[in-house]
């Protein structure tokens, strides 16, 4: 079958545990899973976080899982990119939703001191590519994070904070572990993600059933994370956007990867099956709608990359407000009030 033709970047993207420095090049995995079904108590139940650790187990199993690895090692390598334009050394370091260290494999160990992989999905962790880093591989819930406070100089995560429940407590959880002046880089799915295979399914359904569900978990809009990372304890914050286009060959194609991936809605309010007349409406429509000139159909996956920082007193903080000398009205003036010697320069 064939796969996608490739990737094109269209725009500007608790519980205490102890955590061991020690044999910092030794492989270990612990457990810290939640308890099977458990959420907070003020988050609303979405998602089946159960079904989703069987979707993830089920796609680190395949005998070929690389063949679906293409889009988070696309947006691994773009963190990893973020990682390196800060230029400080840290000790320790956490990804949060490992999967099968997609971030890791583009770190080096003059950069990273030690990681900890953090993933729901065991066979994820077993399964994890290789890199030069000492990690340590730990089963967790990134709703119910194992660590203390003040444990880590950064905490990276990619592509899998789009499927929890309650992203406000995971991201003060995050915030919670990380060590004054430490930093935070993740990235996660946007709402205009899959907007062709969702308006297709919806469509189709439509003509065919008399009303759709939904088929497309759904997605944080990015005029709220920066509002969830300031409420969680956040500042000098950084949020932008990134759209990655693939072609496939056609939709059903497309949700065959989706599936490759672990990527597979399991929202409590979907619907369990599709009549087939219904999915072959949808892929006509999906074609009909959007078919590239050599025949293949697109999906847009819009990422969201984010950055925040722990406070510490270190840290540049604006002017108070009133303090300026210089109104923004005098910048048109600004030659006339730089000593000549500096202007000669």
């Amino acid at each position: 079958m064939p796969r996608p033709a490739g990737l094109w970047r269209l725009c500007r993207r608790p519980w205490a545990a102890r955590v061991s420095a020690e044999n910092p090049g030794r492989r270990e995995i612990t457990s810290g899973v939640s308890p099977r079904g458990s959420t907070s108590l003020r988050a609303l139940n979405i998602f089946d976080r159960d079904l989703k650790r069987k979707q993830k187990n089920w796609a680190a199993r395949q005998p070929e899982p690389t063949k679906f690895d293409y889009l988070k090692e696309e947006v691994g390598s773009r963190i990893a990119d973020r990682v390196y334009d800060i230029p400080r050394a840290f000790p320790l370091a956490l990804d949060l939703g490992c999967g099968r260290g997609y971030i890791a494999q583009y770190l080096n160990k003059e950069t990273i001191g030690k990681l900890f992989q953090v993933d729901i999905a065991e066979n994820a962790l077993k399964n994890s590519l290789e890199t030069e880093i000492p990690t340590v591989s730990v089963l967790a819930d990134e709703e119910f994070l194992p660590f203390r406070e003040n444990t880590f100089d950064l905490v990276v995560s990619s592509l899998s904070l789009h499927w929890v429940n309650d992203l406000p407590r995971a991201l003060e959880q995050i915030h919670y572990i990380l060590k004054p002046d430490g930093v935070f880089i993740g990235a996660m799915f946007g709402g205009d993600t899959l907007y062709e295979l969702r308006c297709s399914l919806q469509l189709a359904e439509t003509e065919r059933e008399g009303g759709f569900s939904p088929h497309v978990s759904p997605f944080t809009a990015v005029n709220d994370l920066g509002h969830l990372l300031g409420r969680a304890g956040f500042n000098t914050l950084t949020v932008d956007t990134d759209e990655i286009q693939v072609n496939y060959p056609g939709m059903f194609e497309l949700m065959e990867d989706l599936q490759g991936m672990g990527e597979s809605n399991c929202s409590w309010n979907r619907k369990a099956l599709l009549h087939r007349d219904t999915m072959l409406a949808a892929a006509a429509v999906y074609r009909e709608m959007y078919r590239n000139e050599d025949g293949s159909v697109p999906a847009t996956y819009q990422i969201y990359y984010m950055i925040g920082w722990k406070y510490h007193e270190s840290q540049a903080r604006p002017a108070e407000r009133g303090s300026a000398t210089v109104s923004f009205g005098e910048l048109g003036k600004i030659n006339n009030l730089m000593p000549q010697g500096k202007k000669s320069q």
